[in-house]
């Protein structure tokens, strides 16, 4: 029988630390805004694989002034040293014995190129799902990302669940058919995780 698939993003529900953070005198906070804040068509850009993070370092160097082999530097050292809670790990160790795991991020190369073999995500997840490979947001296409990989693992998506922190990606998978746990303040990844596990035990 084909097990259920547990789909988890990563930026703002695994993990909080973003790129660039390590940068000094609020640098990072005027690149955040400028890119991540306004207009974020370069941003969505990188993510559905038109540039690279070469690319996007070098614009930012160019517009702050900052030396690009300084400030590569800090940003592969920032996607390398992001984390993850030991205790949320563990409990997604236990839910791969019901679960397919998969962690589906809208994200950029670096993620992949650094992030990932920094992490050993690849160690914690059966499968990992980013946009700058994938060309696709999760939205995108009314969710036909969630819908490849579910027919791809031979599943229905009443058995499938997402983790994010994103209120329209939930709204998105739920309306697919699965079951969505939105991530706030008041409600963490870690309380979500814990309520599948015990639902296992029941």
């Amino acid at each position: 029988m084909p097990r259920p698939v547990l789909f988890v993003d990563f930026d703002g529900t695994l993990c909080e630390q973003r790129y660039w953070r390590s940068l000094p005198n609020g640098q990072y906070e005027h690149i955040q805004r400028d890119l991540f804040g306004g207009d974020r068509t370069l941003v969505d850009a990188w993510m559905l694989g038109e540039y690279t993070a070469e690319e996007i370092n070098r614009r930012v160097a160019e517009t702050y002034g900052i030396p690009y082999e300084e400030l590569w530097s800090i940003f592969v050292k920032d996607c390398e040293t992001m984390t993850i809670s030991p205790a949320v790990l563990e409990k997604l160790r236990v839910l791969r014995n019901s679960y397919t795991t998969i962690l589906m991020t809208v994200n950029m190369d670096s993620f992949s190129r650094f992030t990932v073999p920094a992490l050993e995500l690849d160690r914690h997840f059966d499968h990992i799902s980013n946009s700058w490979e994938e060309k696709l947001h999760k939205s995108d296409d009314d969710g036909a990302l969630f819908l490849r990989y579910a027919d791809r693992l031979k599943t229905d998506m009443q058995s499938c669940v997402l983790i994010d922190d994103s209120p329209s990606n939930c709204e998105q998978f739920e309306k697919l058919g699965g079951k969505a746990y939105l991530v706030t303040p008041e409600a963490s990844v870690e309380e979500y995780l814990e309520r599948l596990s015990d639902h296992l035990f029941v």
